[in-house]
């Protein structure tokens, strides 16, 4: 298994991979924050691949300059509890680490509390590591084109 970072093109593997990995509620709020991330810095998307096929995807954002937010993490079901959702997420904490950001959160949605949670737990994210006001996060927040 080989993490790196987000190619551009691995757009459509990981639009796919988002759609079998995640629940439909889930998957929707997902392409939106992965499509504002990848405007505003896609080497906070890393990725695990196995025989150059992308298995799992995480995507992190830095808020408020220096908060680190593990947003989402997606890894295919045939994949998981095989060590890529860890690697994802310690290349991700280097990743902040280089960029000087050591406050490090989880976003506090179902998902992440739920399917998730062994893997952040056992990384050492215990409850006060989960960020509860996530859709404050600019990556999360849903913005009106109406402006109402």
């Amino acid at each position: 298994m080989r993490i790196r970072s987000f190619q551009l093109s691995d757009v459509n593997q990981v639009m796919e991979l988002l759609q079998v990995a995640l629940s439909e509620e889930c998957y929707e709020d997902t392409k939106r924050a992965f499509a504002r991330q990848l405007s505003w810095d896609s080497e906070l998307i890393m990725i695990a691949e196995v025989d150059e096929e992308i298995v799992g995807a995480l995507i992190g954002t830095i808020d408020q300059k220096d908060l680190g937010c593990i947003y989402r993490i997606a890894i295919h079901p045939d994949y998981r509890r095989r060590g890529a959702g860890k690697s994802l997420v310690t290349a991700m904490e280097q990743r902040f680490q280089q960029r000087k950001v050591h406050r490090i959160m989880i976003a506090g949605d179902e998902h992440n509390k739920g399917v998730a949670m062994p893997l952040y737990e056992a990384m050492g994210y215990g409850a006060n590591k989960f960020l509860e006001a996530f859709q404050k996060l600019n990556i999360a927040a849903v913005h009106s084109l109406s402006g109402s």
